[in-house]
């Protein structure tokens, strides 16, 4: 889920940084330090917009630098334990695939795909269901639930992320249009 949050936080900027426009410094420093960071335990901080300085800065015994209090906005990624997210397939291996939501992958484990045994085909890069014959590989479109969270703080790229597809209006994008077709053929309601 992605939140648009105020923020008010502190920016270091270094002695050999002083000399250079303030406001553009400030604003340099204050996307490296905030941007693509885990905040608290589970919120990555996506882009930082509208920074403005804070009164003035404050100088440390003992360090150069100034210490600027900013206020900026800033667009969160909070995926949430339970949510329901789309995303493509980016990569398949034989202990699952990895689905791509906003800006982070989660794992989609091959006991959590489908109701069915699971065959890899190296060859094409896809998973296939025996019996059902229906077929995952990179670039399709799916719909999962995350079951497993945990955040990395210091990269937020390698955050353990589950996924499950094994619940009724959960799959591949395809399929659950082929299920309603199905439901609806057969008079029933569609999910």
């Amino acid at each position: 889920m992605y939140l648009l949050a105020q923020r008010e936080k502190v920016v270091r900027i270094p002695p050999d940084r002083l000399g250079e426009n303030l406001d553009e410094t400030v604003e340099v420093l204050a996307r490296e330090t905030f941007e693509g960071r885990v905040e608290g335990s589970d919120s990555l901080t996506v882009l930082v917009r509208e920074i403005k300085r804070d009164g003035p800065g404050r100088i440390v015994h003992g360090d150069g630098a100034v210490y600027q209090n900013v206020k900026f906005e800033s667009l969160i990624f909070r995926p949430i334990l339970q949510e329901v997210v789309e995303g493509n397939v980016v990569e398949i291996l034989k202990f699952g695939a990895f689905v791509r939501f906003g800006p982070l992958d989660g794992l989609l484990h091959i006991s959590q795909i489908m109701d069915d045994r699971i065959d890899i085909d190296d060859v094409n890069q896809r998973l296939l269901g025996k019996d059902t014959k229906r077929d995952l590989k990179v670039g399709d479109r799916v719909r999962a639930r995350i079951v497993a969270l945990s955040m990395n703080e210091r990269n937020p790229k390698e955050s353990k992320i589950g996924l499950t597809m094994r619940q009724p209006g959960l799959g591949k994008i395809e399929w659950l249009e082929e299920d309603r077709k199905k439901k609806a053929e057969k008079g029933g309601k569609a999910e």
